[in-house]
């Protein structure tokens, strides 16, 4: 199963103060703990709100509006993620309570999210089908 550690934003990487040489140290060594134990599959940290876009659909079937950041509400920003592929919740929580503080000054705060499997997510099997079909192209395109 996999699971996405989300890095929530503070008001330092929202104003795009980089990281400290010991925290990119610290996420680095983390980061290769995950490799050698097989899990990690993305890794990524996000530039600011201010250069983000948000698209937004505030009438049903209308168009999408589109907005440039930066957005307020730092605390509900993602400054970056982790995605892992583990066995159980716990394996996760256990990964998850060994990353570095992502920001320090009591800010840092991760959130750990499940994500849904294809077969979750589509119970019709011609809509699976499809999808299945589609992964398939992309591994392949990724291996080319």
């Amino acid at each position: 199963m996999r699971f996405m550690m989300i890095v929530k934003a503070t008001t330092d990487s929202e104003a795009g103060v980089m990281p400290s040489q010991e925290l990119i140290d610290a996420m680095q060594k983390y980061n290769e703990e995950l490799v050698k134990a097989g899990v990690l599959l993305a890794a990524d940290g996000l530039m600011p709100s201010a250069n983000g876009i948000r698209i937004s659909y505030p009438e049903p079937g209308g168009k999408p509006k589109v907005i440039d950041g930066p957005f307020t509400e730092a605390k509900e920003m993602i400054a970056g993620y982790t995605l892992i592929e583990v066995k159980s919740r716990e394996e996760a929580i256990e990964w998850a309570m060994r990353m570095p503080d992502p920001h320090g000054f009591g800010q840092g705060e991760i959130e750990l999210r499940q994500v849904f499997e294809v077969e979750d997510l589509m119970a019709d099997p011609e809509t699976l089908a499809r999808e299945t079909l589609l992964r398939k192209q992309l591994e392949e395109q990724k291996q080319a």
